[in-house]
């Protein structure tokens, strides 16, 4: 199968984020006008970019399924049922991105929507039709100019067993999704890597996103031969960002609760998220899979992380150890 694919497509080993990030210290997103929104948003793309990420996400700091699901069931901004109108398929956090700013388009990928709102049936034509909206999203993204990789966010592929499609299905409402990307890079990032043969055989997607730093076996799972066969490539995440899973190792280490105690948690999980760590990681995806290794970051969104400040400390760790493996591999 070939993959067709632009100019711009990555060159190395990049370092981009998943979405979500914590807001900033006393704020809420009640109440906020839109400017007040985008000033927000703003902000914590700067936090990003300060932070190491080379394709930061635009700022995910909405549900990722109301901020899509609320316009696609909006009879006002609806062509038909579950069908957005083209000039309706704007990503608000987009226009917090300044013009020359590249980053990963994150829309949440049909499955998961389809699930949200329908669970354990097998509508098939809703599905298609959730996939044509979620590719027009990507579609008013792309036009923007700002764009440098998009990315369809389906973590309950694999792991939900409301899902009841085939695969066959399953892969068609991806290829219609991922339509639009098919010249350029997108991502599927996936929680389990039961589906990553299936993705790896979506012609519009050619990056595989797996969490591979909290679940590290995931990685045998992926089969390189088939990577090099559909000319797929591998996004291995090389820092944890399960928080409880995190602070429930700490305390049992530590035997107190060290919610109790922040500064202390922080810095527990700063060491225990070391760069060197990181960069372990790293090698044993490289060795893994070498070439076919293009992206790494943290393994899902920080949005759930008790601080801007934590969150930004652990991206920069990320940073450090792509830094020390470069210098090292590239």
């Amino acid at each position: 199968m070939q993959k067709g694919r632009g100019n711009d497509r990555i060159k190395g080993i990049i370092f981009d984020d998943i979405g979500s990030y914590p807001l900033p210290r006393g704020v809420r997103l009640d109440g906020l006008s839109r400017e007040q929104y985008l000033q927000v948003a703003g902000q914590v793309l700067t936090e990003k970019i300060s932070a190491g990420v080379e394709i930061p996400t635009y700022p995910q700091l909405r549900d990722m399924i109301r901020m899509f699901m609320d316009p696609i069931q909006d009879p006002d901004m609806t062509e038909s049922p579950f069908l957005i109108k083209r000039d309706e398929a704007r990503i608000l956090e987009m226009e917090a991105v300044p013009a020359g700013q590249k980053v990963r388009v994150c829309v949440t990928g049909p499955i998961e929507l389809y699930i949200s709102a329908f669970g354990a049936t097998a509508y098939t034509d809703i599905l298609y039709t959730l996939a044509e909206s979620v590719s027009r999203f990507l579609e008013g993204a792309k036009e923007g100019g700002k764009m440098a990789l998009a990315s369809l966010d389906e973590p309950s592929l694999g792991l939900n067993s409301s899902i009841i499609f085939t695969e066959e299905e399953i892969q068609e409402a991806l290829e219609i999704a991922s339509r639009p990307c098919r010249e350029m890079d997108c991502e599927v990032h996936l929680h389990s890597p039961l589906y990553a043969g299936l993705c790896a055989r979506v012609s519009g997607i050619n990056i595989l996103g797996v969490e591979s730093a909290a679940h590290p076996d995931y990685l045998r799972l992926i089969d390189r031969d088939l990577l090099e066969e559909t000319e797929t490539y591998l996004r291995a995440g090389i820092a944890r960002t399960d928080i409880l899973a995190l602070s429930a190792q700490l305390n049992d280490i530590h035997g107190t609760n060290l919610w109790e105690d922040l500064p202390r948690l922080e810095r527990e999980i700063l060491k225990m998220e070391s760069p060197q760590v990181m960069k372990g990681r790293l090698d044993q995806a490289y060795s893994m899979f070498g070439e076919r290794l293009i992206a790494t970051g943290p393994d899902c969104g920080l949005g759930s992380w008790p601080s801007q400040e934590l969150a930004g400390d652990l991206l920069r760790n990320c940073s450090a150890a792509i830094a020390s493996f470069r210098s090292e591999h590239l």
